[in-house]
């Protein structure tokens, strides 16, 4: 019972495959940087409040930067691993004491796993969703470059809804449209970051707090925290932003899935909107011929994979009572792999987005195909003196006689239905747009100037 940091009042080893069952390290072991780290606010706690002298303070520190040599050049997870340790906070606390000596022996003075592990979690998911923001952000910032530079080649697209031809628009709104997904998913992780720094549960110990002077106030400064936590009962079973990182980092992520679906079928030769670089393809092992857009597909999955884990980690908190309860263990871990897993698609949908080639020639050929221009039709309709239900109807019937006769809507219809001056064509229609936030080129360019106005404070207020 060497490795376990408790077991005084048991008169026999626990069962082997019972305490494997038990054992989070693999787990664990993504948090390692952040326990050092919650260590260290411990050690300030345990100094400021008179509980260790300057020496042993020291010697802690000290003991604590060899653990984090160890944890940046991998050898410290092959010695947990060897030492079958229960979590990786038992571990890091045995590795103090090797190189600390009695000291070591005193760093876990008034404190519990269970406020120690609610303070290294919020420290992962403070810099997780700063990372995470900063990918949703550069994927917003790199859809506005690319903007940009379809705005200044007018090039068109036919926008659907249902999947079937709605209405012209500009390439450049489809993509200014993608950032403002990933704008909103920044600001999502924005806020999750800083709620991870505002309330420290260090010092809550098993969940009424410790009989010793510990110092939170220094130890929640030492960890830039805002402020010790003001209940240790909730504060020890608190998932509450762990939770809403996993849950931003999934909105993220299915914001590239929606984008992939499309891309996806955009590089299909049935629309052939997009070529992707060799970079971002792959083959066939049997037909020699594919161009597999496999890193699109592979988000969307991705986004069914994190709805799942999102999904195991609300449950594992549902029912437990206040405190800490051992079912916290399994939310950790669906959180950890979840975000670990995230993170890693919304980085591979920047790099396989910067390899997309848009057909801007290929796509404004066919913008009008499908009658796309009949709102429009529509609309001067109504601008003549109709009613909305008889433009509707009146458009609605030549739409089927053009049907009928194979060709798309022109200028004869227009005259049929008295407004001679009517866009036909798709870049009168989107020139024709009135409206704030809609296709018309100036909308669109104030929508991207406005964007990468946000973009550039949300990046400013991350830690």
């Amino acid at each position: 019972m060497g490795s376990l940091q408790w077991g005084g009042r048991f008169a026999s080893a626990p069962d082997a495959a019972l305490l494997t069952f038990g054992s989070s390290l693999e787990a664990d072991l993504a948090l390692a940087p952040y326990d050092v780290r919650c260590s260290r606010g411990h050690v300030a706690a345990l100094e400021s409040g008179g509980i260790i002298g300057a020496s042993q303070a020291r010697a802690l520190r000290e003991a604590l930067d060899h653990v984090a040599d160890e944890i940046a050049d991998g050898s410290f997870a092959t010695w947990a691993r060897a030492g079958n340790f229960e979590d990786v906070h038992g571990a890091i606390d045995a590795r103090v004491r090797d190189y600390a000596g009695k000291a070591g022996e005193l760093l876990h003075a008034g404190r519990s796993r269970n406020d120690q592990v609610a303070t290294t979690l919020l420290l992962f998911a403070r810099e997780a969703a700063a990372e995470g923001a900063r990918h949703a952000i550069d994927v917003a910032a790199l859809c506005e470059d690319r903007a940009s530079d379809a705005l200044a080649q007018q090039t068109l697209l036919a926008a659907t809804t249902h999947w079937q031809p709605a209405q012209p628009v500009l390439l450049a709104f489809w993509l200014d449209a993608l950032a403002q997904g990933f704008a909103r998913a920044a600001a999502r992780l924005a806020g999750v970051a800083r709620d991870a720094a505002r309330f420290c549960p260090l010092g809550s110990a098993a969940l009424a707090g410790s009989s010793l002077p510990l110092d939170r106030v220094a130890a929640a400064r030492e960890l830039g925290f805002d402020a010790p936590s003001r209940n240790a009962l909730d504060a020890v079973g608190d998932r509450d932003v762990a939770l809403d990182l996993l849950h931003a980092i999934t909105r993220a992520v299915l914001a590239a899935s929606r984008a992939s679906e499309e891309l996806v079928l955009w590089t299909t030769p049935a629309f052939a909107y997009v070529r992707l670089d060799d970079a971002a393809s792959t083959g066939s092992s049997l037909m020699p011929q594919k161009r597999n857009p496999d890193p699109f597909e592979l988000v969307r999955a991705h986004g069914a994979k994190l709805i799942g884990a999102y999904a195991g980690a609300l449950a594992s908190v549902n029912g437990i009572a206040l405190s800490y309860h051992r079912d916290l263990q399994e939310t950790k871990a669906q959180v950890l792999a979840g975000v670990v897993d995230g993170l890693a698609a919304l980085d591979a949908f920047r790099r396989a987005l910067a390899h997309v080639h848009f057909r801007g020639d290929v796509m404004t050929a066919r913008a009008g195909e499908g009658y796309t221009v009949a709102t429009d039709l529509a609309d001067a309709v109504i601008l003549a003196g109709s009613t909305a239900r008889e433009a509707h109807r009146a458009v609605g019937e030549r739409v089927l006689r053009a049907e009928e006769e194979r060709r798309p809507l022109g200028a004869e219809d227009a005259a049929a239905l008295g407004v001679p001056q009517a866009p036909v064509d798709p870049l009168g229609s989107v020139l024709g747009k009135k409206t704030a936030g809609s296709t018309h080129p100036d909308a669109v360019a104030a929508s991207i100037a406005a964007t990468r106005d946000a973009l550039a404070v949300l990046s400013e207020s991350l830690p």
